[in-house]
């Protein structure tokens, strides 16, 4: 692919080294002198001192035959102009990254349409997501988000006490548009049907509306009738990652404390956060941990953006008996090291905004008729655009010869994203998650493309 990127500071950085590896066509536009001359030196790619937001440095880049346009300075204003002359000037895709605080502001206004964007994003509710992962889903698996965070796979263990065994799929009442796309029993991979049932042991993976499912997953592993206790979350740091988290979280069955040092800050925090006790207090400060009975939590979860802070209150939390610990790290160095040590240390795990980041973008990132998302022990979970005249376009789901071993788990059209129901009608441009069996492979591709 000829990929642009404009601006080379963490984020930018991280995807140009990251993209430059797997041999794209890339260019790097970069103001600052320094920066730009550092990258030249350890990058297979053409790095420009110049400004993003130019249009003859644009023309220069070559945008006219840019397939994926990334704007990825700190600066809203560069991005959201750079990705509006870009794609006026021919980018066939254009991703842009703002400030958390616009982002949550889109409601209001429509940037997408506006500047011509195809996907706006901000590093830090991507972290933030990733840590929430979590503390929703406890005992799951893995999670992972596809179609653009709108719709979630779990994996979960199925309990002894749970009600949902030993009956067929098609008498179990599951929420809307939440299904079952496989079933792991032992060796055997299952792509079930309405009659088959479910054993205790089996590994369920699940698809649908993150809030719904988390329903679906509880109800696999717990027995009829308990109720999910609520979680004790505590947040080290209220900047925008842990407001983010904050916020991400706010309406979940928790009860959630910020430690926020600045007073200022903590007073902005209670405004806007309704469910949320901020707490004006230095959690470095072990003395100040004991006094907030800090062993008692579920999750202790450090954000700031000082690394070494968050690993060594992490260190103190789990002393103190605190059941699952989290951080964010930002140098790349130090999330290698946490992904070896953490758990050595008590640290379930460490999340890097920069990784975060590349692995929500590398999904714009192929010049394949798919794009492989992950394997699943039933097949691959895969993306693929619809196109025009395909044998699916204009169709209703149900009127669509999907092959055996294949199920649809995702229907994205524009922004909207949703677990295909029957009568759903698909249009090229749309793109369709599904988990396509090998043998299925073939016959499924061949429905989407031309």
């Amino acid at each position: 692919m000829n990929i642009i990127i404009v601006g080379a500071g963490e984020i930018g950085r991280h995807m140009a080294l990251s993209l430059s590896r797997e041999k794209h066509a890339i260019a790097v536009l970069e103001r600052d002198e320094r920066i730009a001359g550092e990258l030249d030196s350890k990058i297979d790619a053409r790095v420009m001192n110049a400004d993003g937001a130019s249009i003859n440095n644009l023309l220069e880049a070559g945008v006219a035959e840019c397939d994926l346009f990334l704007a990825l300075t700190s600066d809203n204003n560069i991005n959201l102009v750079s990705c509006s002359m870009a794609k006026a000037l021919g980018a066939k895709q254009v991703i842009c990254r703002v400030h958390p605080g616009l982002q949550r502001e889109e409601f209001l206004f429509d940037l997408r349409s506006h500047f011509g964007i195809d996907y706006i994003f901000s590093s830090e509710r991507l972290a933030a997501i990733e840590l929430a992962k979590f503390v929703r889903n406890p005992h799951s698996i893995f999670v992972e988000e596809i179609a653009r965070g709108h719709i979630e796979l779990q994996q979960v263990k199925v309990s002894r006490e749970s009600s949902m065994t030993r009956q067929p799929l098609k008498e179990i009442k599951f929420p809307p548009r939440v299904r079952i796309a496989s079933i792991l029993r032992g060796d055997k991979s299952i792509i079930p049907r309405a009659d088959d049932r479910l054993e205790p042991g089996d590994v369920v993976t699940l698809f649908g509306d993150p809030n719904r499912l988390h329903e679906v997953a509880w109800r696999l592993q717990e027995k009829e009738g308990t109720k999910e206790p609520e979680t004790n979350v505590v947040i080290f740091g209220g900047g925008e990652y842990g407001f983010s988290l904050a916020q991400t979280m706010e309406s979940w069955n928790s009860r959630i404390r910020i430690f926020e040092s600045d007073p200022d800050r903590c007073e902005q925090l209670t405004d806007s956060l309704a469910n949320v006790t901020v707490l004006n207090a230095d959690a470095t400060s072990l003395a100040e941990l004991k006094e907030e009975n800090l062993g008692q939590a579920d999750f202790f979860i450090a954000v700031t953006e000082v690394d070494e802070d968050n690993v060594m209150t992490c260190i103190q939390a789990h002393s103190l008996g605190t059941k699952n610990c989290l951080t964010l790290i930002h140098r790349a160095d130090y999330a290698d090291a946490m992904t070896g040590f953490g758990e050595r240390m008590g640290i379930r795990a460490a999340v890097s905004p920069r990784e975060a980041t590349r692995r929500d973008l590398m999904r714009f990132v192929t010049s394949d008729k798919f794009h492989l998302l992950r394997r699943l022990h039933a097949g691959e979970l895969i993306e693929a655009a619809v196109a025009e005249g395909s044998a699916a376009d204009g169709k209703q789901v149900k009127d669509v010869p999907w092959p055996e071993n294949c199920v649809l788990m995702a229907l994205l059209h524009g922004i909207r994203a949703v677990a295909p129901a029957a009568e759903d009608e698909i249009v090229a441009g749309d793109h369709v998650y599904a988990l396509v069996a090998p043998k299925a492979k073939k016959a499924f591709l061949k429905l989407v493309s031309k």
